[in-house]
């Protein structure tokens, strides 16, 4: 049995990896970074949001609805909400299998 191992993958790696490629400034790094991030979030807020090769992002509308305690079976009410969605795209994931 493999077990499947969770990496944290953060900005700061982003940024520091970046550098060591590049030889840019890790400030610029982050700049660019959080730019980027921030025209990700602007364009899924609009509409759904498409990158070739790498996934497609969208907000769904989930209802309200009831939800169940499995140990002492309390019921609670579980409020409408936004939820992201994160599809990737075949070609990514073929990559990433071989890994």
């Amino acid at each position: 049995m493999s077990k499947n191992k969770n990496i944290s993958f953060t900005k700061k790696d982003i940024s520091k990896k970046i550098n060591l490629k590049t030889g840019l400034p890790q400030s610029y790094i982050n700049n660019i970074i959080d730019d980027f991030i921030n025209i990700l979030k602007n364009q899924i807020k609009e509409e759904e949001l498409s990158i070739k090769n790498f996934a497609t992002f969208k907000i769904i509308k989930k209802k309200e609805r009831v939800g169940r305690n499995p140990k002492n079976k309390k019921i609670y009410k579980i409020n409408a909400r936004k939820a992201l969605s994160f599809i990737i795209s075949k070609k990514f994931n073929e990559k990433i299998k071989d890994l």
